[in-house]
């Protein structure tokens, strides 16, 4: 090896080495100081560029568990407000009850009661205006689904919530198909009479009747042999509000006979006689139950985010109390047929339309990650308005015994309505929203350990090489000094 003065190329490999160290060491100091591997894209471009995608798709889910409690908290003052409807329903429901006990109650104590109740119904109307959330209302049906009859004629009412089908429910059409009518019991009786001024003791052609009693529905009606058919009816009717059921006289192959019919369309009311002797039928017991109503039924519904035609299944009866021209499905919609609309010639009829105002909520961190609620239509002309024809809450009045009555069965729709929309955003609170919550927490996790594993300092791992670095820098720097000082060593020479 020669040895040269001008160029020191010992030095210069020993200074390129130690600039390398340095730099290395600099690096981990950096890398410490911060906490993160990758400060700048040249440190890792691949890893910086899966890494921010990565901290875009955390700050999404961050924000969507925000926006999931923001609903919730929504979701709660609209219960609230419905939780307060409830009571003011069940109040109400008190004071029908007491205005039908017409045998005590006076005119004095009955107005009271109905000044009660339209105090209540005003209070629910103005909770139905003015629950806001911010300034968004909730359930004046802005918020919520709002059905109005087209065809009056075949309908007498409807209401449609925010669930239809188990999806969404959605602005259009309502259509109908009645598939099968709704009939009233009855009864057409055997004994036969020559006319309806025939005495009892005539009954089939004979003069031994002895009269006798019968019972509907457990009312007793007595009567003797010299009583007249007519008598036997006008008794029967007189008992008709407690019995629901009337009675005629009618003729059928040249005889004349009674004939019972319930009041009532469907399988809950029926007809149940029983008497002491054949003086309407020929069995000592005879009973007889109505048909149900069931329609097909096409309207709008959310289904993967596109709006489709969901065909479902009305039926009559539903409830043990329900009239069979009132159909209902399993989620508390309900339409209200009027006599003329009872009959399998309605097909494909426009029963009414449908203008949904469902909130959207984004509770994903991707567009198109949303979901809808209904809050629905609490007006009080909307409740219970599918139980008596042409009536509603607005419309309660139990000044009247009739009244009363009708007030109670409205006030049961009413409550079942409310309860029905309190249950369905109670489980879209607890199956969407507190869900999205608690995986949107799961997945900010992870996806945050991941984006760390790439972008964070493994500090263990980093003192290492910084104490090698640090050691190798040390090193590099005596070496550097006495390559430094090699070219002296030519000096000997001249000497």
């Amino acid at each position: 090896m020669s040895l040269r003065i001008n160029t020191n190329v010992t030095a210069m490999n020993a200074l390129r080495n130690l600039q390398n160290t340095a730099m290395q060491v600099s690096t981990s100091i950096e890398r410490l100081s911060s906490g993160l591997r990758i400060n700048r894209a040249s440190d890792d471009p691949a890893g910086l560029a899966i890494s921010e995608s990565l901290r875009s798709q955390v700050d999404g889910l961050t924000q969507a568990i925000s926006n999931s409690q923001d609903a919730t908290s929504l979701i709660k003052t609209a219960e609230g407000a419905l939780t307060e409807v409830n009571t003011l329903l069940r109040n109400i429901r008190q004071l029908a009850v007491h205005a039908a006990n017409t045998g005590v109650n006076d005119q004095i104590a009955t107005q009271a009661d109905q000044s009660q109740i339209a105090s209540a119904i005003a209070s629910i109307q103005r909770i139905a205006e003015q629950t806001q959330f911010g300034t968004k209302r909730l359930l004046d049906g802005t918020s919520g689904i709002s059905a109005a009859v087209v065809d009056t004629s075949n309908i007498e009412g409807i209401y449609m919530g925010g669930v239809y089908g188990g999806v969404a429910t959605q602005t259009g059409t309502v259509n109908i198909t009645v598939n099968s009518q709704a009939s009233r019991a009855q009864i057409v009786g055997t004994a036969t009479f020559a006319t309806v001024n025939a005495t009892l003791s005539t009954v089939n052609g004979t003069t031994i009747g002895n009269g006798g009693t019968v019972v509907i529905n457990g009312q007793s009606v007595v009567v003797s042999g010299s009583d007249t058919v007519q008598s036997l009816i006008d008794k029967i009717n007189n008992v008709s509000n407690a019995t629901g059921v009337s009675a005629a006289f009618t003729f059928g192959n040249g005889s004349g006979m009674v004939y019972l019919r319930q009041q009532d369309y469907g399988g809950n009311y029926q007809i149940k006689l029983s008497e002491s002797s054949s003086l309407i039928t020929g069995s000592s017991s005879t009973t007889q139950a109505g048909l149900n109503a069931t329609v097909t039924v096409f309207a709008n519904g959310l289904v993967n985010g596109a709006v489709t035609t969901i065909v479902t299944t009305f039926i009559g009866g539903r409830s043990a109390t329900d009239n069979g021209l009132r159909v209902t499905d399993t989620y508390g919609n309900s339409i209200l047929l009027a006599e003329a609309g009872n009959s399998t010639a309605i097909t494909q009829r426009t029963a009414s339309t449908v203008t949904a105002g469902a909130l959207q909520f984004q509770v994903g961190g991707n567009a198109g990650q949303t979901v809808n609620a209904s809050l629905g239509n609490i007006r009080t002309n909307n409740l219970g308005a599918t139980i008596i024809t042409g009536s509603s809450l607005s419309r309660v009045d139990v000044t009247t015994t009739v009244g009363a009555d009708n007030g109670i069965k409205i006030l049961d729709e009413a409550i079942g309505q409310i309860s029905q929309l309190r249950s369905n955003l109670g489980a879209f609170q607890k199956n969407v929203l507190d869900s999205a919550i608690r995986y949107l927490g799961i997945g900010v996790e992870n996806l945050s350990a991941y984006e760390s594993q790439i972008r964070d300092t493994n500090v263990a791992a980093e003192v290492v090489a910084l104490t090698k670095n640090q050691i190798i820098q040390q090193a590099g720097t005596s070496v550097l000094a006495q390559a430094n000082s090699a070219p002296q060593q030519v000096l000997s020479l001249l000497r």
